[in-house]
């Protein structure tokens, strides 16, 4: 009875967690924006991969486990090494040094190989079992387990293929620093303060890696009144460097050098409309830098 609930727990009890955890990114990725820009595919490949890993670790500790009780060996350490190593390199290096199988002596009830025929321990012949007999030819066992673990690695592959093939190919990933939607940074940056307060951003930076972007979501709430304004300084600009703001709504986006301001500036928002606007800043090589940006 407690080994039928407990494979019931198993069949039933693994999908809904893992479903449970699938339900709940999705839900933080839908109320964290899409991960400002990244596309929902590289999370989700993440997680397969993840997942995959897991169920593969899992079974094959399993199947290691059952074939240490067979050997009379330490089974739950084994498990632990195909956790620890991984399971390719942990079966590997179980097959290079698992024990062979062996019974007891009837005499003394010492180990002995299957293969021995008298006990090295008090000299007494010995006679095979039918059950050892048994176990000797059948060397595969717990098949499942290795079926499963085997899927579920070749799964973990194909999610990793993927993963890789489209980071490579830039698939999924927003990076256009004119597009409406929120931009995935794939780059650095050396912050030192950044803020939203009072309707004030305030970021200041050591340095970042060339291209980065950095941005921020504003309200303008009337068109006719409503200014930008941006106090930028720059303490380290090397040759051929840059910080550019950008203002994105619609399909109107705006630009500005502001590496070398010599007063704040201010753009008057009349082009734009009521509501939300992407303000962002396109770092390319500008160190220890400090911007407050608001609209009022």
């Amino acid at each position: 009875m407690n080994k039928n609930l407990g494979k019931l727990l198993g069949y039933i009890g693994i999908p809904v967690l893992l479903s449970a955890i699938v339900f709940r990114f999705v839900l933080f990725y839908f109320r964290s924006d899409g991960f400002s820009g990244m596309s929902m595919i590289f999370p989700l490949l993440a997680i397969g991969i993840l997942i995959f890993a897991l169920i593969t670790s899992v079974f094959f500790a399993a199947w290691v486990y059952q074939d240490c009780k067979k050997r009379n060996d330490d089974g739950i350490l084994w498990a632990v090494i195909i956790f620890i190593t991984t399971p390719l390199i942990g079966l590997l290096i179980y097959f290079l040094r698992r024990c062979e199988m062996k019974q007891s002596c009837d005499a003394c009830g010492h180990l002995v190989s299957l293969r021995a025929k008298f006990c090295e321990e008090c000299g007494s012949k010995i006679e095979r079992r039918e059950e050892m007999k048994d176990m000797e030819m059948k060397r595969t066992h717990h098949i499942n387990y290795i079926v499963i673990g085997a899927v579920s690695m070749i799964l973990m592959l194909a999610c990793l293929t993927g993963f890789i093939v489209s980071a490579v190919y830039g698939k999924g990933i927003n990076s256009d620093i004119n597009s409406n939607d929120r931009v995935w940074n794939m780059g650095a940056i050396s912050m030192n303060y950044q803020s939203m307060k009072d309707g004030v951003w305030t970021l200041d930076f050591k340095s970042a890696s060339d291209g980065f972007i950095a941005q921020e979501d504003m309200i303008i709430e009337d068109v006719e009144t409503d200014s930008l304004y941006a106090d930028i300084s720059c303490n380290t600009v090397p040759d051929d460097s840059s910080i550019t703001l950008y203002l994105v709504q619609g399909g109107i986006v705006r630009s500005f050098d502001v590496t070398s301001l010599s007063e704040p500036l201010e753009y008057p928002l009349n082009e734009f409309e009521n509501g939300e606007i992407h303000v962002r800043l396109l770092i390319e090589g500008v160190e220890d830098t400090i911007s407050k940006i608001h609209i009022k």
